[in-house]
This record gives C-alpha cells, sequence and structure tokens, in this order.
C-alpha cells in the first residue's frame, strides 16, 4: 500500500499531528527570516564567502533578519567537538559513556555555539553597518542575532521531540526550500527576453527548459550517490553460514558518508579571512582576500576544492574507523569472507574506505563546484545556481525523513499484525 494511504488511516493520526507540528515550527522559521533586525536594512551589496550561510538560512542573512546566522554556528561547533574528541582524552571518555557522555557533549556544542554566534554577530554587524555604529548599536545587533540562533536551536529540539525528523535539519532544509521558487523565477526573467522578437523570446523559453530538466537531473544523480553504498559481506562463527543469512548481514559504506560536513567545514575556514578583513579593514589584506582566497577566483577557488576533498576524508574516518571496527568484529565473533580477523581486515577495510571515500569527496566537490562554474559562465543573476550545497542538504534531509516516516508506518503495521496473532 502506497505511504500516502497508510499515513492518512486514522490510525495514524498521532502522526499526522507530529508531522502538522513540524509543518507549523517550519512556517514560524520562514516567517522570522523576513523580519529585520529593528534599525537595521537588508544588504544590497554582494554575499560572496558568506553566500552558504544566506543558502542555508533561506536569506535570512540578505535581509539581516532575526534568524541571520540560522544554526550554522552550532553546526561550526559540534564539528569542532568532534575534532577536539578525536584530539582531547577527556572528550574521548565522554564518547565511551554511551547517552549521558552524548548528552554532555551536546551541552558544550550548545554552549559553544552561542558564544560562536555571538563572536560571528559582532562580526556581521561591523562589516555590514560599517564603523559609524556605536559600540552599543553592535552590542546590541550581536544579541539580537544570538538570540534568534538561540530560539532556533529551541525550535529544532521541539520539532525533533515532538514533531518528526531532525530538527536542525529540517529548519536548514527549510530555509533553502524557501529560495527556490524566487530562483526559478530570477531564472525564467534572466533567460526570456519579453522585449525581444518571437524567436528570442522561444529559444529563452527553450533555454528555462533546458535549465529546470538539467537541474532535475542533477537532482536525481544526488540521490543516486547519497543512497549508493558498498556493502562489505559479514559472517559470525556462531551463527550459520548459509545463502540467505550471509547475504543478510553486510556492513554498509555509503559513497557519501561525510555528507555535508566537509563543505561547511571548508566554507567556515574560508569565510575567516574575510571576516578578519571585514574587522580591520586593511586594503592591502582587503586585496589579498579578494584576489587569493574566495572562491569565486580561480586560485581561491582551487583551495577551496582541495579543502572539500581533505575533509571528505578526515571526517569519514573520523565516523568510520576501520581499527575499532575491526576489533569489534573480532571481539563479537565475525569476520569478512575470504579476509583473516585482526590487522587483515583492518587492512582491507582501511583499503574499501579509500576507495569509497575519493569517490564520495569527487563526487562533493563536483556538486559544489558546479554552481561557482555556472555563475561564471553565464549572466544570470548570482541567486540562480545548478547543483551546491544547498541541493546535497535538501536530498539528505528529505531522504531521511521518508525513511523515518516510513520506518514508523512499519513498525505500527508489524506490531499490529502481530497483536492479533
Amino acid at each position: 500500500m502506497p505511504l500516502l494511504k497508510q499515513l492518512f488511516k486514522p490510525t495514524n493520526r498521532d502522526l499526522l499531528k507530529r508531522i502538522g507540528f513540524t509543518l507549523v515550527a517550519l512556517a514560524i522559521f520562514i516567517i522570522g527570516t523576513t523580519i529585520q533586525v529593528p534599525g537595521t536594512d537588508s544588504i544590497t551589496s554582494n554575499l560572496g564567502f558568506l553566500e552558504l550561510v544566506n543558502t542555508m538560512g533561506g536569506g535570512a542573512l540578505q535581509n539581516f533578519s532575526i534568524f541571520a546566522l540560522g544554526v550554522m554556528p552550532y553546526i561550526t561547533a559540534t564539528i569542532v567537538m568532534q575534532l577536539l574528541g578525536e584530539l582531547i582524552p577527556y572528550f574521548q571518555e565522554l564518547r565511551k559513556q554511551g547517552h549521558v557522555g552524548r548528552q554532555k557533549i551536546n551541552t558544550y556544542s550548545r554552549y559553544m555555539g552561542i558564544l560562536f554566534a555571538f563572536i560571528q554577530g559582532y562580526a556581521f554587524s561591523f562589516m555590514f553597518l560599517g564603523r559609524t555604529a556605536s559600540a552599543s548599536e553592535y552590542l546590541y545587533i550581536s544579541i539580537v542575532l544570538t538570540a534568534g540562533t538561540a530560539f532556533l536551536l529551541w525550535l529544532g529540539d521541539r520539532i525533533t521531540a515532538k514533531g518528526i525528523g531532525n530538527g536542525l535539519s529540517l529548519i536548514i532544509m527549510a530555509g533553502i526550500i524557501a529560495t527556490l521558487p524566487q530562483m526559478f523565477i530570477d531564472a525564467f526573467q534572466g533567460l526570456v527576453v519579453f522585449d525581444g522578437t518571437a524567436q528570442e523570446i522561444t529559444l529563452g523559453v527553450v533555454k528555462f527548459i533546458l535549465f529546470t530538466i538539467i537541474y532535475f537531473a542533477i537532482i536525481i544523480g544526488v540521490i543516486f550517490v547519497q543512497m549508493a553504498e558498498r556493502k562489505v559481506p559479514i559472517q559470525y562463527a556462531n551463527k550459520s553460514t548459509s545463502f540467505k543469512q550471509s547475504a543478510a548481514s553486510y556492513v554498509p559504506i555509503k559513497v557519501n558518508t561525510a555528507g555535508v560536513v566537509p563543505v561547511i567545514f571548508a566554507s567556515s575556514l574560508m569565510a575567516i579571512p574575510g571576516i578578519i578583513a571585514g574587522l580591520i579593514n586593511n586594503e592591502g589584506f582587503n586585496l589579498f582576500v579578494q584576489n587569493y582566497l574566495t572562491y569565486t577566483t580561480p586560485v581561491g577557488f582551487i583551495i577551496y576544492v582541495i579543502f572539500i576533498f581533505l575533509f571528505g576524508f578526515v571526517y569519514t574516518y573520523m565516523t568510520f574507523k576501520p581499527d575499532e571496527f575491526a576489533k569489534n568484529l573480532q571481539e563479537s565473533g565475525g569476520y569478512i569472507p575470504g579476509i583473516r580477523p585482526g590487522d587483515e581486515t583492518k587492512t582491507y577495510l582501511s583499503k574499501v574506505l579509500t576507495r569509497i571515500t575519493c569517490l564520495g569527496s569527487i563526487f562533493l566537490a563536483i556538486i559544489v563546484a558546479l554552481p561557482i562554474i555556472f555563475s561564471n559562465v553565464t549572466s544570470l543573476p548570482t541567486s540562480v545556481s545548478i547543483g551546491g550545497t544547498g541541493l546535497l542538504i535538501v536530498v539528505g534531509v528529505a531522504l531521511e525523513t521518508y525513511k523515518q516516516i516510513e520506518g514508523s508506518l512499519l513498525s505500527r503495521n508489524y506490531k499490529k499484525g502481530y497483536s492479533r496473532r
């Protein structure tokens, strides 16, 4: 039975309420992106390296709204905490404590996220308002933007607890989707020349149709890669090795295990010189950043792509550790057919992970590079793009949310069928 028919059954009203709560919460977020910080105006200048923040926030930064920072400070803090978890023994011990340890790490991440939000809020107010404002005005704007981020973190928690899916991920997805209608409008207006001849108008319409087809073809390609995985077969010494059981026991390694984390981390690093340049207002340093550390320039673009590729490997190996997996597999009596337990298993998994991650990082770099190349070879507005980080986020979150709804419905049907027996 199709998912929608199951969803609208009377027995699933509570699930519909959770979905309704999620939609209302996301509507509150979208409305908030249009509310400007009192005493400020929209940003008319090119955002440059901050375009990713603006995209993930549904245009909130361009509007300089109360949600201008979005949840990016918290995401950055989470990535930093994951890196600290690999370097500092205290955080390594917390990770071993299970749920309690994860709760403490999450609390630290939130405190760090609020601190990052205040620092970014002050930097943004200084960059976009200039040096004419007073210290109290900078402080006021920083507090308002920090409060907006804190509210979004709370709203995301409410969605996770009372709604459906991961709240923060859905907030980011909603912000990106909110910008899509205007993007297609800008693309149509940029491609179709209404005051031209009939032939020019027809050619413009054909170009717009071709743009739409390419856009959705890229979406299909992203879905395919996001769902692609390498299945490493696993057998256990205390279980039967029949064909069915052997086929059912495997470890899935996704092609794009790191998701969009490498892009976010690379963008954060690329943004640091620009923020510093805006604060110190040194002409020589500003010129250096604009020529070499902005991903719209050839050198900055190459650095950006290299960062994404390298962070793809770093984050993947942080998430999937071949040595720990090989050790746990050996302790549980499992093994990979044809591979000896221990060091050989670790070496085999490392080789598989390296090859898969190489493909995933290349795919990630291509998807992120597409809108940059597209904007340089076309005369369309900067709001019009093909591919990009936003598309990866929307596809990833949509797939995870769909799986969660589908899993909830399947578990309900299973329990219902089991209770009848």
